[in-house]
């Protein structure tokens, strides 16, 4: 006779939200990841444009769908199938009482990682991946929606992080449990990245899980993370001796109509 242990295979309000954020952080964030290193939209863009503007045009696509990837749509899926939470929930809110707190910790945290993410970005093995904006030649427009992408970006990225999956793992398996799964997951995004920055994530993760608790709202964990991404992508630039910013505005013409003179005028 066959014996086998009896499962109770029926799923809980507990147990979605326990795994519903999991799932949804994994499943999207791996949709974004494997979507904007897919070559034939690297090569669609580098194929239409010449090399500095299929660059800038390149990484906007990647923060931009990053947004709306980990930004949008998992919480959508959230307050329909956990609907017990709102944004107010997940950390999409001002709260008064913590605004004093969260105002020092930003600029407290910003005084050390800024420091932090300038050394490192001068450093050569940095240059490998910053700025992400491979353009040999910057103009002043690519340094503003530079900036305006990475703060598009990063919100998604933490509201995901800090919001969706921290706080319904916050709820049903206790502090220290909901921290480690949020910890590894986000350590492990940063390994494509290295090993220093896969390391730097796991101390820097508990501390930003910690603090968008205690203050109810993501605004500490998004704008440190802001001012992290800043730092070092204008950093790299101006050292990165392959990148530099001239402030004039280029000619964006695609690729094929360049072509075409060429062909023309042979």
């Amino acid at each position: 006779m066959i014996h086998f242990v009896s499962i109770d295979f029926s799923l809980t309000r507990h147990d979605l939200a326990a795994g519903l954020p999991v799932v949804l952080t994994l499943l999207f964030f791996s949709t974004y990841w494997f979507l904007t290193q897919s070559p034939a939209i690297k090569n669609w863009f580098y194929a239409r444009y010449e090399f500095n503007e299929a660059s800038y045009r390149h990484i906007l696509f990647n923060r931009f769908a990053g947004f709306v990837l980990m930004g949008i749509f998992p919480v959508l899926i959230c307050l329909v199938y956990l609907n017990e939470y709102t944004l107010a929930d997940y950390g999409l809110t001002f709260i008064s009482e913590t605004a004093l707190f969260s105002l020092l910790w930003i600029i407290g945290l910003c005084m050390v990682v800024i420091p932090l993410a300038y050394f490192s970005a001068r450093k050569e093995k940095n240059w490998a991946q910053y700025p992400q904006i491979r353009a040999a030649s910057w103009t002043r427009r690519m340094m503003v929606m530079n900036a305006l992408s990475w703060f598009v970006y990063l919100f998604g990225y933490e509201f995901l992080f800090r919001g969706v999956l921290l706080v319904p793992l916050t709820d049903t398996m206790g502090l220290w449990p909901a921290i480690a799964v949020n910890v590894a997951l986000y350590a492990a995004t940063h390994i494509p990245k290295g090993l220093d920055e896969t390391i730097g994530a796991v101390p820097l993760g508990v501390v930003l899980c910690i603090l968008t608790l205690q203050s109810g709202t993501i605004w500490i964990a998004f704008l440190v993370h802001v001012a992290m991404a800043w730092t070092n992508s204008f950093t790299a630039l101006k050292y990165n001796p392959a990148t530099n910013y001239s402030g004039k505005k280029a000619a964006h013409t695609p690729v094929r109509i360049l072509e075409k003179r060429k062909t023309k005028n042979t």
